[in-house]
């Protein structure tokens, strides 16, 4: 009988249909190509998943507590483009230059937060215009052209975040070490401390929480920083590993990742988010890109699975809710 409630209680998370999509994801791509985990496929599928996975792991932060940001993606490109320009034109070092590129986007973050927390403009409607800002800004600074960025090579920073090492043929990226420190550090933040009850405060009933003490305007405004943060973070590792600082860089991503999050469990009007969906969504879709091409499925069908994938989880999420609402 503990059994039979243990196994119930399991069902009921909103990680079981995520977790299970994913592996039969990883069957039915391996059977019908065994190269698909092969050492150098997975290799390079991780390489590109962990850095968007950075902004999902905000995102996932954020979402809980009842907002969303549309300007990551932008902020992915505008900042390599930052450092890149301020490198490269020899007024900073490699390190300033990263250090002022975060700064910047801690700052586009803000003020996202303070236009959503001050002035009540809803979080699609901000972060939108930030996004035609931030873009037309990167684009605007380069005339549309990638930044050179292969001078960084030999620099610590550069190693730090983008080094990598070889084990039996499968190459890894220190994005990776730095992506799984997130993850841990982002989950422990959500579930184990004060912080964390804040933000699932804030977007489960914001005025209750507010009644209780909680900051919720400055929980909201830190948590737009972090996510601005994440998406610099994630731009720069890119543009280092693919050595192409582009203004157009991470177009579409923040749909992409807000997809993810979504898949992953987090719901969408707030209160409740779970890291480790949101990882395994991370993991569902760039998997699902990767495989749909080594099958032979041409690439621009991609949006279809996607599409097909999120309202099949989201009509999944909902019927285990009803169920473990009804206690059956």
């Amino acid at each position: 009988m503990q059994q039979h409630s243990i196994l119930q209680r399991f069902i009921a998370k909103p990680e079981f249909g995520p977790l299970v999509l994913l592996v039969l994801e990883l069957v039915v791509f391996w059977s019908l190509n065994p190269s698909f985990l092969s050492p150098q496929n997975i290799g390079n599928t991780l390489a590109f998943t962990v850095e968007l996975g950075l902004i999902a792991l905000a995102m996932t932060l954020l979402m809980t507590s009842g907002e969303f940001d549309l300007s990551v993606g932008s902020v992915f490109g505008f900042s390599a483009v930052l450092m890149w320009t301020l490198f490269n034109a020899g007024l900073v070092s490699l390190e300033i230059a990263f250090l002022i590129a975060i700064a910047v986007s801690m700052v586009i973050g803000y003020v996202n937060g303070w236009f959503v927390t001050r002035l009540n403009i809803p979080s699609f409607l901000v972060t939108l215009g930030m996004l035609l800002v931030v873009r037309g800004t990167a684009l605007y600074v380069t005339d549309g052209f990638p930044q050179r960025t292969w001078s960084a090579e030999g620099s610590w920073l550069a190693s730090a975040l983008v080094g990598s090492v070889t084990i039996g043929g499968l190459r890894l990226y220190m994005s990776v070490v730095w992506f799984v420190l997130a993850a841990i550090g982002t989950h422990y933040l959500l579930t184990q401390t004060k912080a964390g009850n804040w933000i699932q405060a804030s977007g489960g009933n914001p005025n209750a929480a507010r009644a209780r003490g909680v900051n919720v305007s400055r929980t909201k405004v830190a948590l737009f920083m972090f996510s601005s943060a994440m998406a610099a973070l994630a731009g720069i590792i890119s543009s280092i590993r693919t050595s192409a600082a582009n203004p157009n860089s991470g177009t579409g991503y923040e749909l992409e990742v807000i997809a993810m999050v979504v898949i992953g469990g987090t719901v969408l009007t707030g209160g409740r988010g779970t890291i480790i969906g949101t990882v395994i969504g991370i993991f569902i879709l760039r998997i699902m890109r990767n495989g749909i091409v080594m099958i032979g499925v041409p690439g621009l069908a991609y949006n279809i699975f996607i599409g097909a994938i999120i309202l099949g989880m989201m009509a999944l999420h909902s019927w285990l809710e009803r169920r473990h609402n009804a206690g059956t």
